[in-house]
């Protein structure tokens, strides 16, 4: 075994002492000091806040594309962001390009679990109802989705509940499977609602549905009245939108909401309202 190597004697005070650790510094010193260069236009976001970014963007556009879609079958939830970068315009408005797969929102036992869309998103200047154009790939069939459609709105015609009484899901979190329809055409008219309040730093969830009601039109078409807690994310705010939707299989979705905000004393009202139309069929 070799001898323990012993550490060097400290300097003696008021002796001479080591020239190394002096001339390190006196080299540091003399370098030039490196600067952040200024984000110009078209400058790409901070590495930092990208990946936080991309997944805000992926979920912004799926809020967008359920809305579009309109059908309960074709719902998606985000899986994973592939790829993608951000950075900001001329205009200061956040740009965003990604690739990212998706899940059914149903999705059922044996079933492929990815698909895979691609998005252009644009926040402007924290503003919500980002511009989103997004094409999603490995849809569900088209004839079966038509026909699980049908089916979801036969078993929304058939409900024989007191429907204005009911909590979805339960105290217990629990979606009976019965009530399954009525949360699911809920969350295809939220998902409008979503999009509508999204920036780039506030992104929002459906948590419960409530007071429900169901009305008889002249042409058949599911009018669907209701009540959803919805949960922002960075602020952990929850409140309520009423929502009005009416929906047939194979027809565009027709949504308006009142939404009841927590307000700062400044701000004069805690309400807002908004209504659209989906026009885009989903094709194969």
């Amino acid at each position: 075994m070799q001898p323990r190597r012993q550490p060097p004697p400290a300097p003696r005070p008021g002796g001479p002492r080591p020239a190394a650790p002096l001339l390190a510094l006196l080299l540091v010193l003399a370098l030039p000091r490196a600067t952040p260069a200024p984000a110009g236009p078209g400058a790409p976001a901070d590495a930092g806040l990208t990946r936080g970014l991309l997944e805000q963007a992926a979920r912004a556009a799926l809020h967008f594309f359920n809305f579009r879609a309109g059908s309960p079958s074709a719902l998606r939830v985000l899986a994973a962001v592939q790829d993608g970068r951000a950075w900001i315009n001329q205009k200061k408005e956040c740009k965003v390009d990604l690739i990212f797969t998706t899940e059914r929102y149903n999705l059922e036992e044996g079933e492929e679990r990815l698909g895979k869309c691609s998005a252009r998103v644009l926040f402007r200047n924290q503003k919500p109802r980002p511009a989103i154009n997004v094409t999603c790939t490995r849809l569900l069939e088209k004839t079966r989705r038509q026909e699980e459609d049908y089916l979801l709105y036969t078993k929304m015609k058939q409900l024989k509940l007191p429907l204005n009484a009911i909590s979805i899901p339960d105290s217990h979190g629990h979606i009976d499977p019965s009530l399954r329809p009525i949360w699911d055409l809920a969350f295809l008219g939220s998902s409008y609602v979503m999009w509508e309040k999204t920036t780039q730093s506030l992104y929002y969830y459906m948590t419960q549905l409530s007071s429900v009601k169901l009305w008889k039109t002249d042409d058949d078409a599911i009018d669907f009245d209701y009540t959803v807690l919805l949960h922002e994310f960075s602020t952990q705010e929850i409140f309520p939108c009423h929502i009005h939707l009416v929906w047939y299989p194979g027809k565009p979705l027709k949504v308006k909401y009142q939404c009841q905000e927590l307000q700062t004393p400044e701000e004069a009202s805690g309400t807002e309202e908004g209504s659209a139309v989906a026009l885009t069929d989903l094709s194969n």
